[in-house]
Formats: structure tokens, sequence, C-alpha cells
């Protein structure tokens, strides 16, 4: 398992090899300081721990400050922490988004957009009353949501209006079209969740690793070098 932390950039567009529009979102993922190593000895798990995005170090707190200095890291925004990291790689290391490459896969982790408070309509998608026949003022209103005196409460788990987005979601499968180490940048396949300039976490896809993926991308050149001869 690989990853990196990011940072949301925005949405464009790239043509591949045979001129198809492939939409993309910019994420600037580098570089990635090595802040700390777990291991199965030491902590009982084996993990290494991340830092994105330079700070200057008046700018954090004295706990954080001085989980840097311990490591002799260089002071970061972001910290997140990758179990079963795959590369030999210890306290002070800088890792770029040339551990990717084109063809690979990846999951991406971040918070969805905030909408703040909405009603039934919006956030569940629900219909509502009727526009006529007398109906005032329960155009977007939910109803009914209690069960009269038996069982005598609002079920668990009753979708009410509330708070709306702002969540963690992880959007899995995501292609890697594109890795420009020179700006640290990786063009990745569609959509993932944020806003720009939001931080994300990018990890080898759990499904589709970078072993199965050279494999298909090898089998893929196989395959059109074969048609290829046979015209």
């Amino acid at each position: 398992m690989i990853g990196l932390l990011g940072k949301k950039l925005g949405q464009t567009r790239v043509f591949d090899a045979k001129g198809n529009v492939v939409p993309v979102t910019v994420v600037k993922a580098g570089p990635n300081y090595v802040l700390q190593v777990k291991t199965v000895e030491t902590d009982g798990y084996n993990a290494v721990q991340l830092g994105f995005d330079e700070q200057k170090p008046q700018r954090l707190t004295k706990p954080l400050l001085g989980h840097i200095k311990k490591y002799n890291g260089v002071p970061v925004k972001r910290i997140r922490e990758i179990r079963d990291f795959s590369l030999d790689v210890k306290p002070g290391d800088k890792i770029g988004v040339e551990i990717f490459e084109p063809g690979d896969f990846v999951d991406v982790t971040g918070y969805t957009k905030g909408r703040g408070f909405q009603g039934v309509v919006k956030r569940w998608g629900f219909g509502g009353g009727v526009a006529s026949h007398g109906t005032k003022g329960w155009h977007r209103r939910p109803g009914a949501i209690g069960n009269r005196l038996t069982p005598g409460w609002v079920e668990k788990g009753k979708r009410m209006p509330g708070h709306m987005g702002h969540v963690q979601r992880t959007i899995q499968n995501l292609e890697i079209i594109k890795v420009i180490p020179e700006e640290n940048l990786l063009l990745i396949k569609g959509a993932i969740p944020g806003a720009k300039g939001d931080y994300v976490l990018i990890k080898e896809s759990k499904k589709i690793p970078k072993e199965v993926a050279k494999a298909r991308r090898e089998a893929k050149a196989a395959e059109a070098a074969e048609k290829g001869k046979k015209k």
C-alpha cells in the first residue's frame, strides 16, 4: 500500500492518444514528508506518518510542533497516517508523485462540500406536499414522522432536516491519467470529493493494486501489438 496527501486544485480535461476527451481532477500531491515510521515492535502495527503543505512554525500548536521536532520533520499543515506502507522510508524522507504512474488506480478520500442546514426535499429528495388544492405552507415539509401510541417515538434513522454535506467519502478505482513530477501534480480521471483547495488522501487502490494495473497495461499493449501485426 502506498499513498500521498494532496490538495484538490480543480477540474479540467485532457486528450488521450486517440484524441478522446478525458475529464480529470488536478491534485497537487507533493512533496510529502515522512514524519514517523511505526512498526509492530514499537507501536503494535506498521504505518508511515506523512506530512504535507509546509507551514510557518509559529502558526502550529505547541503539541504538533513538538511532535514534528521529535522526528526532525518539516512543519506542515496536514498529517495523515497510512498503514502497511510498502515503500522503505525513514523519517525525513521526501516522497513525490513519482511513486505513481499513468494507468495506476487509486482510492481518493476527502470531505464533501458542506451545504449547511437543509430541508428534506434538498437533503433526501422528498417530494413534498401538493402544489394546489388548498395546500398552504406544506409544499416542502416531510409530513408525519410519528407512529401514534405504538411505539410512541420517532424511529431511529428517520430522514429529517439537518446538516447536509461535509462528510468523509472515498471514491474507489480512479485511474491516474498523467503524472507531472516537476510540478507535483496528478491528473486523476473523474471527480473526487471536496471543493477547490480541500485536502485529500490518495492511496493505492485496494481492488486494483499496482501489480494488477501493470498486468492490465501489459496485456493491452500485447493485444495492440498483435492487432498491428495482423494489419
